[in-house]
């Protein structure tokens, strides 16, 4: 296998600047909405302004007709867990500093590793186990389980990256079977419907006014663009190359914090992210290895 050469290095770079601006955005306008909206309710607008996005990009494209409704099924728990953990992730950003939040959603691609057996039917190889465990210290370095340390935000960011996990295993199941139009067109389709039901089911749905509304597109751009240029980084340039460019995300977000929000610049957020980037990056060394060999 080639090296990636230094413009295509670039390129993915640029690629992953722009997933960095979106992901760090979309947590600053979840945090602005959370005062006046709750996590349904940002699902449910978010999920309108994605729909319509998509559709009307489905035509513009000519690829309307790869929407279909074969395995309808696993399209509805997909969403249903993705729905849960993007409520989960809206509200860990609430709830505690913005670095914390990313730093305990970088281990989802450790739970995808130690979850993939049951779900994907895939061997949990010694490296794979390995990584996992590294990654799982980074996680007791970050929560230092204490009374005073241990909170309902850092449970729910530790439970959006166990749900992102699942997602990503269902999604990966998805595509041997469907398009990327078709995975795109279902994912914000049934999420509207999930954010309609849980947002109305106290009988009292918050209208987006002034203030509300930019931040709202801002969420709903954020999320779509943030993927589409991770896809493109990863279609030009190996994970072993995209990833080191995807944890500054943390360092990146942890300035925000401190800047909008006062937050403090906590060693023990960055080491254990340090830990988990670790966990992370040996088991794509170890993954490559074994495709290379293969």
């Amino acid at each position: 296998m080639q090296e990636p050469s230094q413009p295509r290095v670039g390129l993915a770079a640029l690629w992953m600047t722009g997933a960095i601006t979106s992901f760090s955005a979309m947590a600053v306008a979840g945090r602005e909405v959370s005062f006046a909206l709750d996590t349904f309710e940002i699902m449910m607008y978010r999920s309108a302004l994605g729909f319509a996005i998509v559709v009307v990009l489905l035509g513009l494209t000519g690829k309307t007709g790869q929407v279909n409704t074969r395995d309808l099924g696993q399209q509805t728990l997909r969403n249903l867990v993705h729905f849960a953990g993007q409520n989960l992730w809206f509200f860990a950003v609430t709830a505690i500093p913005l670095a914390q939040v990313f730093a305990l959603e970088f281990t989802a691609p450790l739970w995808v590793v130690v979850l993939s057996p049951l779900v994907l039917g895939e061997r949990l190889t010694p490296a794979r186990a390995v990584s996992a465990l590294v990654g799982f210290v980074g996680i007791l370095i970050i929560a230092r389980p204490s009374p005073d340390t241990l909170n309902v935000g850092v449970f729910a960011a530790a439970g959006a990256a166990v749900f992102f996990a699942f997602t990503n295993m269902l999604t990966k199941k998805l595509t041997r079977r469907h398009s990327v139009a078709n995975i795109m067109f279902w994912l914000t389709l049934l999420q509207l419907i999930f954010g309609a039901i849980t947002a109305g089911i106290d009988g009292d749905v918050a209208l987006p006014d002034a203030t509300t509304a930019p931040w709202l597109v801002v969420i709903a751009l954020g999320g779509l663009l943030a993927h589409f240029c991770l896809a493109n980084a990863l279609s030009i340039a190996p994970a072993t190359v995209v990833m080191p460019f995807d944890f500054a995300r943390l360092p990146t977000i942890a300035i925000v914090g401190m800047i909008l929000y006062a937050e403090p610049l906590e060693i023990w957020v960055f080491a254990g992210a340090a830990v988990i980037f670790a966990g992370n990056y040996l088991n794509i060394l170890s993954e490559t290895r074994r495709f290379r060999t293969a």
